[in-house]
């Protein structure tokens, strides 16, 4: 078993549910008119709220990270299980409280009161009851506890679920403001959160106020990109660097299709790979004005590259009918490429690709600018998707020592707290089979699904022990790549919206209009018309009110 429990296996658990939750927008639908509070943060408000950022490396990694453009970086890299176990925490962080914790799962609940629960417990100084709750019923489990206003004691909120949550209307009523205790140099008291990306933190944040505890938190984080099999274009002496546009792409394409041996080069892309039109995530400015996405010409250009596509015959027909087994056309060499988020890049996709073809090996794009022209570039995702918040019941003493309980699950990854956190106890519910910790039987029914993790967790790291191939080619590519990033206007910002906005927001009429056009079923000027008649019906009034409640009161979040 690999100790991969880094960013992208958290998300990768919800993957099914969300979709691309890394890169979605932050948004929360509430009741009524517009003249409630948007949630949204003030620059200067902002700016005091935010913790300050402590980096702390006592666990060096194997490939170090590396600074970008606009911020980003990208994640540190193991290729083994650090042997020294590096301690972050004196003692047990807690005095002894008793707690209540729910969060989502995705497998089989572990029982109650087992060991390694007994073990965490005496190990973070509380009781610490833990209730992993169906993570494919969460959405609607979570506002069933709100409308009662009975919320546990510390609970795990993922922000693709913002608006079934509701959170505009509970930060500042049911979730406890953590302001006070984490703001500006405070933090330091806890020395892991202290460590985690300042952007996560403003992530969290609603009305110039911390309420979300990250989890799962990254500086280098975009929606996915477009995949290759790097063994068949090896093989042909192809390398995926000689893809410098679109239409070197579809020329690739071309190439690679043979219909008659069952090989398509194409599987979907659209969803990963339409950014490199240089089309932006919902919004751009442009003269001080806002402009939505469809509005762009980019857009079009991209749809219309997709929809050649589709009619191109270079796209598997399992693909154009909308079958989601990509994967397995991917593993067997009938699909070439294909989108997919990042997470994919993992052991576990390392072990079923080369269980389908021992040389199996995946590879990815560089991040490109479909003319082949302009400079290469795509928006950064929020720096996390997963948050934990405390109940706002809770007394300051109680606050206090679930947040210590907080800084000892934020342990690095390799250090002693993250072990335990993750592993168990050696001997109990791992062993160290050739450095790496493996679950035992024992551990396999309560560590192997995670739960602590989505109360609080590290930075990602890039970790696939006994794959180095798929650590160092991922780690590569993240390395290439992250100066081609940037910060997307309302970037890790928070915003409330009236149920008309948000259904607006959705433009669900667009979405399916454009579906059918990368899968060739319509033309680019039916999706033309449908956001023309976006526009009229909701689309120029969701832009009125992003301007006045939002760009023109709290600016673009940068």
């Amino acid at each position: 078993m690999s100790p991969d429990l880094s960013r992208r296996k958290l998300v990768g658990a919800a993957a099914a549910v969300a979709g691309t939750a890394a890169a979605a927008p932050l948004l929360s639908a509430c009741g009524g008119g517009g003249a409630q509070s948007t949630g949204a943060n003030t620059k200067s408000g902002l700016k005091a709220a935010l913790p300050s950022y402590v980096p702390s490396n006592p666990v060096t990694p194997d490939i170090a990270s590396v600074s970008g453009s606009d911020g980003a970086a990208t994640d540190p890299a193991f290729l083994r299980y650090p042997s020294e176990r590096a301690a972050t925490v004196k003692g047990a962080p807690g005095k002894g409280g008793g707690y209540t914790a729910v969060t989502p799962l995705w497998g089989t609940v572990p029982s109650p009161g087992n060991s390694f629960y007994q073990a965490m417990d005496k190990a973070l100084g509380v009781k610490l009851t833990m209730k992993p709750a169906d993570g494919n019923n969460y959405a609607a489990i979570v506002p069933t506890m709100t409308a009662a206003k009975r919320l546990p004691d510390w609970i795990s909120l993922p922000a693709w679920w913002n608006s079934n949550f509701n959170m505009g209307q509970l930060v500042g009523r049911q979730l406890a403001d953590l302001t006070p205790y984490l703001s500006g140099d405070k933090i330091r008291k806890y020395p892991n959160l202290a460590a985690l990306p300042t952007g996560a933190w403003q992530a969290g944040a609603w009305r110039d106020k911390l309420y979300g505890i990250p989890c799962a938190s990254s500086r280098f984080v975009v929606a996915g990109t477009t995949f290759y099999r790097r063994d068949i274009l090896d093989a042909k002496g192809i390398t995926g660097d000689q893809v410098k546009s679109a239409a070197d792409l579809m020329s690739l394409g071309k190439e690679l299709t043979d219909a008659k041996r069952g090989v398509w080069a194409f599987d979907d892309v659209w969803t990963y790979l339409f950014p490199f039109w240089d089309v932006p995530t919902g919004w751009r400015i442009e003269d001080g004005k806002l402009v939505n996405a469809f509005e762009t010409p980019q857009f079009l250009e991209a749809l219309d590259w997709h929809y050649k596509l589709a009619k191109s015959g270079y796209m598997h027909p399992d693909a154009l009918a909308g079958d989601s087994g990509g994967p397995t056309r991917f593993y067997s060499g009938k699909v070439v490429i294909m989108g997919g988020g990042t997470g994919a890049w993992s052991l576990s996709d390392f072990e079923s690709g080369r269980a389908a073809d021992e040389n199996y090996r995946r590879g990815a794009f560089d991040i490109f600018a479909a003319d082949g022209k302009s400079a290469p570039r795509t928006f950064m995702g929020a720096s996390t998707s997963m948050f934990s918040y405390l109940n706002a019941k809770l007394k300051p003493a109680q606050i206090e020592e679930l947040l210590e309980v907080a800084n000892y699950l934020a342990a690095p990854y390799g250090s002693r707290e993250y072990t335990l956190a993750n592993f168990g106890v050696e001997g109990v519910h791992h062993t160290m089979k050739d450095g790496v910790p493996t679950a035992t039987d024992a551990g396999k029914k309560t560590t192997q699904v995670p739960t602590y993790s989505f109360l609080a967790s590290p930075s990602s790291v890039i970790s696939n022990m006994g794959a180095d191939m798929v650590t160092k080619d991922y780690a590569a590519w993240q390395a290439t790549n992250v100066t081609r990033l940037y910060k997307p206007v309302f970037w890790n910002m928070n915003i409330a919206m009236p149920q008309t906005m948000s259904t607006a927001a959705a433009a669900q009429s667009v979405s399916d209009a454009v579906k059918d056009c990368y899968f060739g079923k319509k033309k680019v000027r039916d999706v033309q018309q449908a956001i023309d008649a976006w526009k009229s019906s909701s689309g120029d009034r969701l832009r009125r009110w992003m301007t006045e409640n939002v760009l023109e009161k709290y600016g673009t979040g940068q």
